[in-house]
């Protein structure tokens, strides 16, 4: 099983007319479990380093967000087990999500190794966190240059720089549940 093969077991989903969040984690966690503790410490040093071009007064808030949220998923990934199984997800949502997935194992590369499972991270973490989890991929409280930051509002979640995203074709905003702050 190498990694890019989720993309075709989760395009193989898709076929179903509707998708539960069980079918959906059965292959996330089959993928996650692929995911070695190493694998882990590469990607938190290659975000570490990737931090370094981040203004200082952020660094340290995006470290802790990103290395906790999207990391540390994979743990959480493979012991969830109190998601409502049976609830269908957003199959025009996931659909329309294979492009950016695709993209990302092409762009999010950390090294040339075909072991590398920096992309596979990415993905699952995405899926996850959108479909099973339903939430933003970046976290409420994740901060943005400007004291900018995502937000609640009762209950429809807030992206501070979600437009500013509109014309990257690669950007995983577009896959992002999250929309656009209106007083920004």
């Amino acid at each position: 099983m190498e990694s890019e093969d989720i993309l075709i077991e989760l395009k193989e989903l898709s076929a179903n007319d509707e998708i539960t969040k069980e079918e959906l984690m059965t292959i996330l966690k089959k993928y996650a479990s692929i995911i070695s503790v190493y694998d882990l410490m590469m990607a938190t040093a290659y975000m570490r380093k990737d931090g370094e071009y981040i203004q200082a007064q952020y660094r340290e808030k995006y470290l802790e967000i990103y290395i906790k949220y999207f990391i540390m998923r994979m743990k959480e990934v493979l012991e969830n087990e109190s998601y409502n199984k049976d609830i269908t997800i957003d199959k025009e949502r996931y659909d329309n999500s294979f492009y950016l997935l695709e993209r990302t194992f092409e762009n999010e590369r950390i090294s040339n190794s075909k072991d590398d499972k920096f992309p596979l991270i990415y993905v699952i973490t995405s899926v996850y966190t959108t479909f099973i989890l339903e939430e933003p991929i970046h976290p409420v409280g994740s901060e943005f240059p400007g004291n900018l930051k995502v937000e609640n509002r009762n209950g429809q979640f807030l992206c501070p720089v979600k437009d500013n995203q509109k014309d990257n074709v690669n950007a995983i905003c577009h896959l992002c549940l999250a929309e656009q702050t209106p007083d920004i």
